[in-house]
């Protein structure tokens, strides 16, 4: 194998497995600081670097035990869970969009605003997000050094390469989110979690799928899904689509009962005004 050949193998293993944790943290890193909360950061990249150590020693379990392959099931059940704690902070996100009352809760110093629950669950997503990628990513860069020269100047300068593109697109995006207005910023985050969501659970399926504990049907699904990096079958669609109905559903009904609440607030200040 030539020196460039492990150098853009190496590059794109990290690049690759690592850009989407990236995206996910980064996010969060961003809506937090947009929130006026950067004190919540450290959970956040606590998680992620808890996952870098564990992502090792999975790797090591893997590499011992399993001859370097890992469990498509522990990995399904991973993402599964990943995907819930990214639906939850979507959620939250979206039901907290109103700058005005965002506003209201720093005013007041309420910790159920960023309390215990959100600031674990937001570890939590970082901890899995490096997890789920980690630890394959170690096994794919020891099989790369085992086939080309160890770890030598290419396949440590391809990942050196990786490290400084996915540092920049955080500084990026962390540049972005600072000049984005509060509204915005929310939404954005909010929608991106769901769809990391549903492609987790698009994946966690595949992975089922591997293990033929779901069947396969793609017969007609367009292009543009896989395209897209989803699950281009039936069954991941149909899970998915479930999902994005129940979400639909959930904020129709918040909006209604917002609605009627804000009638209710309406109807009070003109009696007393009366």
């Amino acid at each position: 194998m030539t020196d460039g050949s492990t150098f853009v193998q190496a590059f794109t293993i990290l690049f690759r497995e690592g850009l989407e944790a990236l995206l996910v943290i980064s996010a969060l890193a961003a809506f937090l600081r947009r929130a006026g909360a950067p004190e919540k950061i450290t959970p956040l990249y606590a998680g992620a670097a808890a996952a870098a150590l564990a992502s090792l020693g999975m790797a090591w379990i893997f590499e011992t035990y399993f001859d370097g392959n890992h469990n498509d099931l522990i990995e399904a059940a991973v993402m599964l869970f990943a995907a819930a704690l990214m639906f939850y902070m979507s959620g939250w996100l979206f039901l907290r969009q109103d700058p005005k009352a965002w506003q209201a809760d720093l005013n007041r110093m309420a910790e159920r605003a960023l309390g215990a629950g959100t600031v674990l669950s937001l570890a939590g997503i970082a901890f899995l997000a490096v997890f789920r990628e980690g630890a394959e990513t170690v096994l794919f860069l020891h099989a790369l050094a085992r086939t080309a020269n160890g770890f030598d100047g290419s396949l440590l300068g391809g990942l050196a390469v990786a490290a400084v593109a996915l540092a920049a697109m955080f500084v990026a995006m962390q540049w972005l989110a600072l000049r984005l207005p509060l509204r915005p910023m929310f939404l954005i985050t909010s929608a991106f979690l769901f769809v990391m969501g549903l492609r987790l659970v698009g994946q966690a399926i595949q992975e089922m799928q591997e293990q033929t504990i779901v069947s396969v049907h793609n017969d007609g699904v367009p292009e543009i899904v896989t395209d897209l990096g989803f699950n281009g079958s039936w069954e991941a669609l149909g899970v998915q689509g479930a999902l994005v109905l129940a979400a639909i559903a959930c904020l129709t009904l918040l909006s209604l009962r917002r609605s009627g609440r804000d009638a209710d607030t309406k109807a009070k200040a003109a009696q007393a005004l009366s």
